[in-house]
């Protein structure tokens, strides 16, 4: 390894050290370690680059992870007797997380290591900055904004694009609470997107100054926020109201959802 890749695992192990519960900002600090550094997966099947080859799997409170370690130190401290794989970890989130699965940090350590749920990965593969700390807190909204919910409601009718609105208010890991927007729209084409950005444009003007807003796509399978508006909530504005209010199957409660057998590599 580089001098500059062993200072990268030199501060993921640091940062390791820092998590405890309720230490999200040392958690978050981890993450973006994680995301500037390499991890050595644990392979349970076949050699790395091999066809049948196929990570470890764990199972924490019904969550799926690989297990993996952070340097070859701790590879070797680890008693590993099976082949390894050693990948970048925005490489490894952008393989695992649209199977659901998370990586489990240093299982061999004292006090059994932490683990990464999946949906840290996407935010890993995707930019840390770009979506909110999680666990969030989702829950209906009680703040009283009547005028922006019919501005919205007013525009969403003349905008085609869209199928239903809902809401959610979001309390992040860390940082503000914010008001999400649920967008169901019936196609996700260039003049449909433009549409939509227009409408919430024309209506952001009627939300009181300091409260922030965002969207979210009811389509993203993959969104924390989608997937507790698919099954907590019903649209405020819904241009077919007969139709069902839920779309797809309920999901099981928590941060993230289980995955059943290990894993296979996936080419980078």
């Amino acid at each position: 390894m580089s001098a500059a890749g062993s200072a990268a695992a030199g501060q993921v192990e640091h940062m390791l050290r820092q998590v405890t519960p309720g230490r999200y900002d040392a958690y978050e600090a981890l993450l973006q370690a994680l995301a500037a550094d390499r991890i050595w997966m644990l392979l349970w099947h076949g050699r790395a680059g091999s066809p049948d080859a196929q990570y470890g799997n764990m199972e924490i409170d019904g969550l799926g992870y690989a297990p993996c370690v952070t340097s070859a130190q701790e590879l070797s401290a680890s008693g590993w007797n099976r082949d390894h794989e050693v990948v970048s970890g925005r490489d490894i989130a952008r393989a695992l997380f649209p199977d659901r699965w998370g990586i489990w940090l240093n299982p061999h350590a004292p006090g059994g290591g932490v683990g990464i749920p999946w949906l840290d990965l996407r935010r890993i593969a995707t930019g840390l900055d770009r979506m909110p700390a999680g666990p969030l807190r989702i829950s209906e909204p009680a703040i009283e904004i009547a005028q922006f919910y019919a501005q919205l409601t007013q525009h969403a009718h003349h905008t085609p694009a869209i199928r239903s609105l809902r809401r959610a208010w979001v309390q992040p890991a860390l940082g503000a609470p914010y008001l999400a927007i649920g967008l169901d729209l019936y196609d996700t084409s260039g003049p449909s997107v433009d549409a939509v950005r227009a409408m919430m444009q024309q209506s952001i003007g009627t939300v009181p100054e300091g409260l922030p807003v965002s969207t979210v796509a009811m389509a993203d399978e993959y969104d924390p926020v989608a997937m507790w508006l698919r099954v907590n909530s019903r649209p405020f504005y819904d241009r077919e109201p007969h139709a069902p209010a839920g779309r797809g199957a309920a999901v099981a409660p928590g941060y993230g959802y289980p995955q059943a057998p290990g894993p296979a590599p996936r080419a980078y």
